[in-house]
């Protein structure tokens, strides 16, 4: 208990002093993640939203597919993306392994079907009359699918929320497609881990909690976000 104390101490330590390489690990985490996010969010919502609203063959093998790639393992991103972006793989000529942009690339793996998963059960839940209403209004297929999106937008924050929330917490990706080089692609999870192979378990704790204290912030201001456009 007082190991765990002594943790908390130090991440607040680090916090008020403005440590700088601190500082730096955990902007280059939110930028990973953030950048993760984004991608993840364009890409996901686009192909949830297209399998939602078209109807072929094999469709239920298409979502199953989704939906167990929402809890696809970290590690076996992060070695597929390893292999391909080897120095003998078919992307190693863009020698990015064991760079920041390996990284977003692993995370955005990770987060796009947690994404595409929520997008397509939201746009799914819509009342099934809603597009013949649109359409019936005169509005085109691409504006009817903007209507259902903005109609979707509180789901989708909370798609938003969960995507970052399982890249900024991952670390098995991260170490293996980043190396957690010291002021390069080191990041608030790599950072805990080695810290705690090394013993120093009070800088772990803090870095852990410093983690946490980043992850809820981002949450608040996502759900004030979803809140205030739903305020029951």
């Amino acid at each position: 208990m007082e190991l765990i104390v002594q943790g908390i101490v130090k991440a607040f330590e680090l916090l008020i002093s403005f440590d700088p390489e601190v500082m730096s690990i955990t902007w280059l985490s939110l930028k990973i993640s953030g950048t993760a996010t984004f991608i993840s969010l364009f890409i996901g919502v686009s192909i949830g939203t297209t399998v939602a609203l078209t109807e072929f063959p094999g469709k239920r093998l298409v979502i199953s597919i989704i939906n167990t790639g929402m809890g696809l393992p970290p590690v076996v991103v992060g070695l597929f993306v390893t292999i391909i972006i080897w120095r003998n793989g078919p992307l190693g000529f863009l020698e990015i392994l064991y760079t920041p942009y390996a990284m977003i690339i692993a995370q955005a793996i990770i987060a796009t079907p947690i994404v595409m998963g929520i997008s397509l059960a939201s746009i799914q839940n819509l009342p099934p009359n809603l597009r013949l209403q649109i359409l019936s209004l005169g509005a085109s297929r691409l504006q009817m699918v903007w209507v259902l999106v903005k109609e979707s937008k509180l789901p989708l924050l909370a798609a938003v929320m969960a995507g970052f929330g399982g890249v900024i917490s991952e670390v098995g990706a991260s170490i293996m497609v980043g190396g957690n080089i010291k002021g390069y692609s080191r990041v608030l999870t790599t950072a805990t881990v080695m810290e705690t192979g090394k013993g120093n378990f009070d800088i772990a704790i803090a870095l852990g909690v410093i983690l946490l204290i980043l992850a809820f912030l981002v949450n608040l201001l996502l759900t004030h976000v979803q809140q205030r456009q739903h305020p029951r």
